[in-house]
């Protein structure tokens, strides 16, 4: 069962949040953003939902939380409107700078996004060029990333395993590749995109073909953690949480 409140803030944080990485590494994403004449700050707001900022520039794109600093915004009534945003392009309603707003949107943000999708929604063909499957798989951890934040402070069943978990930080990643940072603090988590450092837990994938296989529902968590490819250290119970709300996660992206 699917919360549409909890999968806006998976698509906010988790599927749209991934442009800051796809602008900062992908070279598609890097020519797009270097063609914009001026800065643009695009807020999505969304009534009894997420409401962020994304900032894009020549250097690439930042998300914030809130609308501050926005110099075009959409407003969407509900979060299934926004949801369809993400699932059939259509837009909310333009409330600030209406001209800037679609013209952006109609643009360079659908560039960007056309790119993303097809990263993160990979063929079998793509996935047989190795930098296009490396660089697949890094987005899709970050991507999981912000979606197990989301989920854990917003969606009903993924709350009941945030409300066990200890303060701290779990660092999350794939060995000498990337990492990312979750942030528990009184039962809300944070999703912060860069190795921790001071973990009380770690959750570490040896490779990158590990952890394709394991986003991909390919490979048994369980064998490869008692083949010591996922390395597991610290607070247990917390990595118990997670892995927890992974299973979540993998309902929301499916």
């Amino acid at each position: 069962m699917i919360d549409t409140k909890a999968m806006a803030y998976v698509n906010m944080y988790g599927v749209l949040g991934t442009l800051e990485n796809l602008c900062a590494i992908d070279e598609e994403a890097k020519k797009i953003c270097a063609q914009l004449k001026k800065p643009v700050s695009l807020c999505f707001s969304v009534k009894d939902g997420p409401c962020c900022t994304f900032h894009f520039s020549r250097e690439g794109c930042r998300m914030t939380e809130g609308d501050a600093g926005c110099t075009c915004k959409m407003n969407f009534s509900a979060p299934e409107k926004f949801n369809a945003l993400i699932d059939a392009a259509k837009p909310g309603m333009p409330v600030k700078n209406p001209v800037q707003v679609l013209t952006f949107l109609l643009g360079p943000f659908s560039k960007l996004t056309d790119r993303m999708t097809r990263l993160l929604r990979a063929s079998e063909e793509d996935l047989t060029d190795r930098a296009f499957f490396e660089e697949s798989t890094i987005l899709t951890l970050y991507t999981i990333a912000g979606a197990i934040s989301a989920l854990a402070n917003q969606d009903p069943i993924s709350k009941i395993s945030a409300s066990y978990t200890v303060d701290g930080d779990i660092s999350l990643g794939i060995k000498d590749i990337a990492a990312v940072t979750i942030r528990v603090k009184d039962n809300h988590f944070t999703t912060i995109k860069e190795k921790a450092a001071d973990p009380r837990a770690i959750m570490e994938f040896a490779s990158i073909d590990l952890a394709a296989g394991l986003f991909a529902g390919k490979v048994s968590t369980i064998n490869e953690m008692c083949k010591g490819t996922i390395y597991l250290r610290g607070m247990i119970s917390m990595l118990d949480n997670i892995n927890r709300i992974l299973d979540r996660v993998s309902v929301y992206l499916a």
